[in-house]
Order: structure tokens, then sequence, then C-alpha cells
């Protein structure tokens, strides 16, 4: 699924993609720090690519503003160049990569200076379409945290209720007498 542009191969989107089919996009010396963007990224990673951009709308992170039009520039990519369904779209790849830092200098106290680093970031969008039904990341941490209980990630049989609540009758009778117990015992 290389792309050719011309008679040579788009070598950048067959290292990110390899034969699936999808799209990427990148937006490039974005003036956000690489840890500030790199929180964001790791709430999106794995989600479809719908459910990103609406968790990505409502983030409270400045960083969220770039990586939802990186986002979304990439869904577009996929959906105008490669006739992709936007609903089966998944977020594979996001990556950040360290941009040229530009360095200022701060006045101090007896004509000392320090150093003022503005970092920039390259942040990367690889989005795939998935034809099955991925879970949700929720639904993935559940089922991993039942294979570490011991659970082989089947359901369990639900308990009947009508036994909790023969349970909870009796002590409710025995906490109603011990408290009409000590009202008398007190008088």
């Amino acid at each position: 699924m290389a792309v050719l542009e011309g008679n040579r191969v788009n070598l950048r989107r067959e290292r990110l993609l390899g034969e699936a089919p999808g799209a990427f996009a990148e937006a490039r010396y974005v003036r956000v720090s690489p840890m500030k963007v790199r929180r964001v990224i790791d709430l999106i990673r794995g989600l479809p690519a719908n459910e990103a951009l609406t968790l990505l709308r409502f983030a409270p992170q400045a960083a969220s503003e770039p990586v939802y039009t990186v986002l979304a520039s990439a869904i577009a990519n996929a959906e105008n160049n490669d006739r992709l369904d936007p609903d089966t779209l998944l977020v594979t790849k996001v990556f950040v990569d360290e941009g040229p830092t530009l360095k200022r200098f701060r006045p101090r106290a007896h004509g000392r200076a320090y150093r003022i680093r503005k970092r920039s970031s390259h942040i990367t969008v690889v989005v795939e379409s998935v034809v099955t039904d991925r879970p949700s990341r929720s639904t993935r941490r559940s089922r991993r945290a039942d294979s570490a209980a011991g659970g082989t990630g089947t359901k369990r049989p639900a308990k009947s209720t009508s036994a909790k609540t023969k349970q909870t009758v009796p002590s409710e009778e025995a906490a109603e007498e011990s408290s009409s117990s000590a009202k008398e015992s007190t008088e």
C-alpha cells in the first residue's frame, strides 16, 4: 500500500503505516514543550478517532489544541486521500519529537543572567482503518484486571440477590434489638 510519488515510494508513509490502510499528519515547530504534549497524547493513543477528538475537545491542557488540529488533519487525509470511512479509524501511533529550542536570557541580581529555554515540538498522529470493532480503552483495562486477578476473561455467573437480602434482614433486626435493649438498660 505504499504510495508512489512519481516513480518513487513515499518512505515516510511506508515507515509509519507499512501495508496497513491509513493516513498520518504532522505539525512541526509547535511552540509547546514536548513534555506537555506527551501528557495529552497519552490520553488518545489506541482510541477510536472520533472518541479521541471528543476527548481532546474537552481536555483542560493547552497542548490539547494543537494535538486536536493534527488529529483532525489526519482524519481528513484518510477520508480524502485514501477514501477511508472516518468512523472506522483508530489512533494507532501518536508521538512527539523535540523541535529547536529558542534560547533567551533573563536578567538576575548581581549582573547574572539565567537561561530561558523556549521549547518546540513536532507532533505526529497516525490513524489506521480497522474493520473489526476494537474494544475501547476502558474495556481493555477491565479485561487486563480480570486476567491479572486470575480470571480467564469470561463472564462470571451473577450472584443471587435473595441470599444477600436474607443475610441483611437478620442483622438489621439484631441491630434494632441491641439498640432497644441499650435504651432499656439506661432508663
